[in-house]
């Protein structure tokens, strides 16, 4: 029998307070995870504590560090956090430092599997299935049952971490075709265990991920994930597929929310973004291979497609009219008018980025003035900048 959310009987305002499991939120508004840049020995750096002070005290209910890998093999860059002691004593004076300000903070845990920056790292692209890498010109590994199970701890680990850390929340990274929506993807997956072929078996992973998070902390913090809902590719994960994902893991009771997202960053990323696609400015700041793999292939691989305020809205009220969990909707989420229509449709929250990277400030101008809109122009520029420090390009740091 379909699940349908009830219609909301008042009009809910997303800068009032809400529940997210165990926690309450000053508002509906969380700034969304994008990698940072900012931890050059994968360890927190001043800059990075400040890259999250300042949306917490421009007035966003939550922000979320990312990405911290939950295995040194599972990072996009060699610089990136995972979780591991040395990193323990940064990650709570950032928690203490977003808290001071009156939001609360999440980790994005995950590994990134196929994405990972393995020729940098030294180590195994893992991936459900042998495939090569147009941009950096190598093969992944498929991952055995046992890296299965091991990754599968290591989401149960990170977890206890981050709450020893001080974080509020974790968002597991099921999208982008990481490791886990890796195998969610007929395209990707090819396996013939019971970690491939049918939906339930792709979508095992990322159901004993989950109970391991939940069974790990319990209640202690909100715990979503970050789920596609389109590869944006033929022959990927959908929003069929997607819809049913959502009701099993709805059902498992494992999470408190689910952030719909959509893209591949292996084979699709501009499909997420929508705007310009700034291949000049990619390959400028890739090194080699990939730069000369971005040269060559960057038209075909980053595709741009027309920016519009809201741009999930139609496929997430489709998730929305199967399950009756809180969902976080993202993607050009720039102004009250588009937060306000997302509270009509049933959300309950939105996920702010570029907008808040142009503007940290944002949440407080439109508490002032409703008719604030973002100055993000959906150049993504920014995107080329997260390997010297994520920022709007088109303004002053």
């Amino acid at each position: 029998m379909t699940t349908v959310p009830a219609t909301p009987a008042a009009r809910v305002d997303p800068l009032a307070p809400a529940r997210l499991g165990p926690i309450t939120l000053r508002n509906r508004i969380i700034k969304a995870a994008t990698f940072e840049g900012l931890t050059p020995k994968g360890l927190v750096t001043d800059k990075l504590i400040e890259f999250h002070r300042r949306p917490a005290a421009g007035g966003v209910g939550m922000t979320t560090v990312a990405y911290c890998a939950v295995a040194p093999e599972g990072r996009t860059a060699p610089g990136q956090i995972y979780w591991r002691d040395e990193a323990m004593p940064g990650l709570r004076k950032l928690t203490d430092a977003v808290h001071a300000e009156g939001a609360a903070v999440s980790a994005q845990i995950g590994h990134a599997g196929p994405v990972a920056a393995a020729k940098y790292l030294g180590m195994s692209a893992l991936a459900p299935s042998r495939g090569f890498r147009l941009t950096s010109q190598n093969f992944t590994t498929p991952a055995t049952t046992a890296d299965i199970a091991r990754i599968t701890r290591a989401h149960a680990e990170a977890a206890r971490r981050a709450v020893e850390a001080g974080f509020d929340a974790v968002e597991l990274h099921f999208g982008h075709n990481y490791l886990i929506s890796s195998f969610l993807s007929p395209r990707v997956n090819k396996r013939k265990d019971d970690y491939g072929g049918s939906l339930e078996n792709r979508a095992r992973f990322a159901r004993e991920a989950a109970r391991a998070v939940r069974d790990a902390v319990g209640d202690k913090i909100a715990i979503l994930a970050k789920l596609n809902m389109d590869d944006g590719v033929p022959g990927g994960f959908w929003l069929d597929e997607a819809i049913r994902v959502a009701r099993w893991l709805e059902a498992d009771g494992s999470l408190d929310a689910l952030e719909l997202t959509a893209g591949s960053s292996l084979l699709n990323p501009m499909y997420l973004f929508k705007g310009d696609a700034p291949i000049r400015e990619f390959a400028a700041a890739m090194p080699q291979p990939t730069k000369l793999g971005v040269q060559l292939l960057g038209k075909h691989l980053l595709r741009e497609y027309p920016y519009r305020d809201a741009y999930l809205l139609e496929d997430a009220k489709q998730i929305r009219a199967q399950v009756a969990m809180p969902l976080v909707l993202l993607g050009g989420v720039t102004n009250k008018a588009v937060m306000d229509q997302a509270m009509a449709e049933g959300f309950e929250f939105v996920a702010v980025a570029r907008a808040l990277l142009r503007d940290p400030d944002m949440v407080n101008k439109i508490r002032a003035d409703e008719r604030t809109r973002s100055l993000c122009n959906h150049c993504n520029k920014c995107m080329t900048a997260i390997y010297g420090g994520t920022h709007c390009v088109l303004k002053a740091a």
